[in-house]
């Protein structure tokens, strides 16, 4: 028999433990210990107990659901009208349908009664305040197509496919750096700025990045000296030392609309990557909606090539 309680602070070891347990697959950080857990979920700003439900068996921890929110549009408060399921685990002799539609109903139940009316399953912006870094990669992509346990769990409790995420990796050891005949021009009209540990944009993006090394780059014209471009770079850790590559992920790029299609996107992330490239990492990724053509027509020209998807699912609305 299964007891579905709210996080306890003496859970951590064994919720490391049922983390330990689950198949290897690139977008899950193996090993896992309560201390990376507790600096990574439990101490943030936004984590709620009630909202960590825990499967247990017989005095033991089997299994985990963690349900929450995303922000306002201001990223000044969190805003329950959208709820998620951040992430469901079950213990690998603790595998039960049954447990797993459980932990999903009781996530439901707490997403409802903050005032959810539609359910996700998995992380993505903005609905992203957990496991970066844990899981995934450059940024949450909902449910990985390689997390085949997680992805049967939320289909066969009637959660559909809302959109696809594609996520690229580009590996920089040997990449040769120079651009099209395009870009000499903007190359000549602007500079390229970094900003080492830029500030957080609003609370909630603090509440996210909080402990990440991050870096900005900035595409600023000489004439005007406006920013026409800026992508931001970060570490990703712990996930990038259980691969053994030195990888940081790419995540913001934006160009000015005025200058979109005339390669100052390229320019920048040449340039960037090249620096980043003397910084020591071996491997970039980056991570764009399947529907964005534009961002992966660019992302191809530059040498990133597809390495897995995530599906954000979702399941709504829900009444009663």
């Amino acid at each position: 028999m299964f007891e579905i309680r709210p996080f306890r602070n003496s859970d951590p070891p064994g919720i490391a433990s049922v983390w330990r347990s689950q198949p290897p697959h690139r977008g899950l950080t193996r090993p896992v210990t309560a201390g990376v857990l507790e600096l990574c979920v439990f101490s943030k700003q936004v984590f709620d107990p009630e909202g960590m439900l825990v499967a247990e068996r017989g005095g033991e921890v089997v299994g985990f659901a963690h349900a929450g929110f995303g922000p306002d549009e201001r990223g000044e408060a969190i805003d329950t009208t959208l709820g998620t399921t951040h992430l469901l685990m079950l213990r690998a002799d603790a595998q039960d349908d049954a447990l797993a539609d459980e932990l999903i109903a009781r996530s439901e139940a707490y997403q409802k009664s903050r005032g959810a009316t539609v359910h996700y399953a998995g992380g993505i912006r903005p609905l992203d305040a957990f496991y970066l870094g844990l899981y995934g990669g450059s940024e949450l992509p909902g449910v990985l197509e390689s997390d085949p346990l997680q992805m049967a769990h939320f289909v066969r409790n009637d959660y559909t496919e809302a959109a696809r995420v594609v996520v690229m990796q580009r590996e920089l050891t040997r990449y040769r750096f120079g651009g099209p005949r395009e870009t000499r021009q903007i190359k000549r009209d602007t500079s390229v700025e970094q900003t080492v540990l830029p500030p957080p944009r609003h609370w909630w993006e603090a509440c996210v990045t909080s402990g990440q090394d991050r870096l900005r780059f900035g595409l600023r014209e000489r004439r005007t000296g406006a920013e026409i471009a800026h992508v931001l770079f970060w570490d990703i850790e712990p996930l990038a030392t259980s691969w053994g590559i030195p990888t940081v992920g790419m995540v913001d790029l934006w160009v000015d609309p005025s200058h979109r299609r005339k390669k100052a996107a390229t320019h920048l992330l040449n340039e960037s990557l090249r620096l980043m490239q003397r910084r020591g990492a071996a491997m970039v990724e980056a991570q764009t909606m399947a529907e964005n053509k534009a961002a992966l027509a660019l992302y191809e020209e530059i040498g990133f090539t597809p390495i897995d998807e995530g599906r954000v699912l979702r399941r709504g609305p829900s009444t009663g």
